[in-house]
C-alpha cells in the first residue's frame, strides 16, 4: 500500500501574530494530522494578539503556547501550500507551489467584537481548503 505524504501549508502574515496564526490553530483543529501545519511572519512581533487567542479560546483552540516566527526561505520551500494575509511580495516565490493570497482585515490593535468576524472568514476559508486537499 501507497502512502501519499501529507500536504505542508504555510500561513504567512507581517507579524505572526493573529491573522496566520488563527490559521494555522484552525487548521490544526479540523483537520488533526492529515495535514502539516505551519505559520511565520515577514516582521514577526513580540507575542500573539491577546484579542486573538481570547477568540480562538471562544472556539476550543488552544494556541497561548504560539510564538511568532520569522519567515524563511526555507519554510516557503518546504511548503505545498502558502497563503499569505496581508505580506505584500514580501514571500519568495517558488515555481510549482500553491500560492493563495486571503483578503483579510488586520486584528492589530482591535478587540475580540473586531476579531471574531476574522476568526469566522478564516474558519469558512480553512474548511474550503480541508476539502481541497484531502
Amino acid at each position: 500500500m501507497t502512502t501519499t505524504p501529507k500536504p505542508t501549508v504555510l500561513f504567512v502574515c507581517v507579524h505572526n501574530a493573529g491573522r496566520s496564526q488563527m490559521a494555522a490553530g484552525l487548521l490544526t483543529h479540523l483537520a488533526g494530522d492529515q495535514i502539516e501545519v505551519r505559520s511565520a511572519g515577514s516582521e514577526p512581533a513580540d507575542q500573539l494578539n491577546p484579542a486573538v487567542i481570547d477568540a480562538m479560546r471562544e472556539v476550543g483552540v488552544d494556541i497561548t503556547a504560539e510564538r511568532p516566527k520569522l519567515l524563511t526561505t526555507d519554510a516557503v520551500r518546504t511548503a505545498d501550500v502558502v497563503i499569505t494575509m496581508g505580506c505584500g511580495d514580501t514571500c519568495p516565490i517558488f515555481p510549482g507551489k500553491r500560492y493563495e493570497d486571503w483578503q483579510l482585515d488586520d486584528p492589530a490593535g482591535q478587540g475580540i467584537e473586531a476579531v471574531r468576524p476574522i476568526r469566522n472568514e478564516i474558519e469558512a476559508r480553512i474548511r474550503d481548503l480541508i476539502t481541497q486537499l484531502t
